[in-house]
């Protein structure tokens, strides 16, 4: 069994790792493949230009790009320009793989005033880049309606440390007002990408990837300042939700029986102050 991890950065590495030690041979393209470890294939590549054969029996796809930053055109040039190269790339070499799965994000969602958010709530991208995620998961779909999209919350985990490193240099401020945060630990989301790509018979076109329990910022600001012995940080308005005011739904992703290793933001983060983990180059 073979594995394309088209954009084998940080999360692709960590699932490629997984795929891995279950048996797969796993090929990553990315810019900088000497930075893969030896249980992934590295071979250089610019998702935005001409791509290399794709080697024959390829059974899952993963694209998991990143943009370089954060404009429109980067996004555009990663998620619907490198989408798309994929894709004419498996046509061009009659790679028909069994599995093709998009690392999306829940930035195409909008704010829903707290409410819940799952797979059956209308995308509204709040943002340019979260409309250009939109358009290449648009465009998976209409080449390939089978193809399975990963809406990703918001990612943490080792060498993730934003909110930790606020709290530790005294620059946190918790929300005057209410402000849910949804997140998944990194290993979580390397899991579900290994899960459905290749323990779920029949997957759903679509996924939402968030842990078991969105949570107000200004618990979890207070939770790590505590497990860091520093003070509670003061309240203040904040310029950003960053991820809209909204609690998302996990209950499709565990109906394919999916399992967290860090269900809350507490197993995560402590496994993250712990030293576990590394992230990867």
């Amino acid at each position: 069994m073979r594995v394309l991890i088209a954009g084998c950065g940080d999360l692709g590495t960590e699932a490629g790792l997984r795929f891995a030690a279950a048996g797969f041979s796993v090929l990553g393209w990315r810019r900088t493949p000497e930075k893969l470890p030896a249980e992934i294939t590295g071979q250089a590549v610019d998702l935005t230009g001409e791509l290399p054969r794709i080697p024959a029996g390829t059974d899952v796809v993963v694209i998991a790009v990143a943009a370089g930053a954060r404009t429109e055109e980067a996004y555009r040039a990663a998620y619907v320009d490198g989408t798309a190269n994929v894709l004419a790339a498996l046509d061009r070499d009659g790679i028909r793989p069994a599995r093709i799965l998009f690392v999306s994000s829940t930035a195409v969602y909008g704010d829903a005033n707290g409410g819940e958010v799952d797979e059956d709530t209308a995308p509204a991208p709040a943002s340019v880049t979260g409309a250009v995620i939109l358009e290449a998961e648009q465009l998976l779909h209409d080449r390939r309606p089978d193809a399975v999209v990963l809406r990703l919350s918001g990612i943490y985990g080792p060498g993730r440390t934003r909110l930790i490193d606020s709290v530790t240099s005294g620059t946190a401020v918790v929300p005057a007002g209410t402000q849910l945060t949804n997140r998944i630990h990194r290993d979580d989301a390397a899991a579900a990408i290994v899960h459905l790509a290749t323990r779920v018979s029949a997957p759903a076109p679509l996924y939402v990837g968030v842990d078991m329990e969105p949570v107000e910022l200004a618990d979890v600001l207070g939770f790590l300042a505590a497990e860091l012995g520093r003070e509670l940080p003061p309240a203040g308005e904040t310029s950003s939700s960053r991820g809209g005011n909204r609690r998302l739904s996990n209950r499709r992703l565990r109906g394919t029986g999916f399992e967290f290793g860090y269900p809350t933001y507490r197993e995560g983060y402590r496994a993250v102050l712990a030293g576990t983990g590394v992230r990867h180059p």
